[in-house]
């Protein structure tokens, strides 16, 4: 959902930019399978294919459930930094 933040992607895509991000690769089988559950969630949504490759973006409900999502973590990275801070 962060890499479509910023924006419509297809699927090689997205496992460029999150490997980029994140510094970790996703194999298709886990990205297609993320997409599938985010579709049918009705976070992302496909747009038209161009030739082979069919971009996805996030949703409304996907851009609120992704704030959500990162708001939540924020208490916990706040923890985690202030305990390395004090050692």
């Amino acid at each position: 959902m962060i890499s479509l933040a910023a924006g419509p992607k297809h699927g090689h895509a997205i496992m460029l930019d999150i490997a980029e991000f994140a510094g970790m690769r996703l194999g298709p089988g886990t990205l297609y399978g993320a997409i599938s559950r985010l579709e049918a969630d009705g976070l992302l949504e496909s747009l038209a294919a161009d030739g082979r490759r069919r971009p996805y973006r996030l949703t409304d409900a996907g851009r609120a459930q992704l704030q959500i999502r990162l708001d939540a973590i924020d208490p916990v990275l706040a923890a985690g930094r202030a305990r390395v801070a004090t050692r």
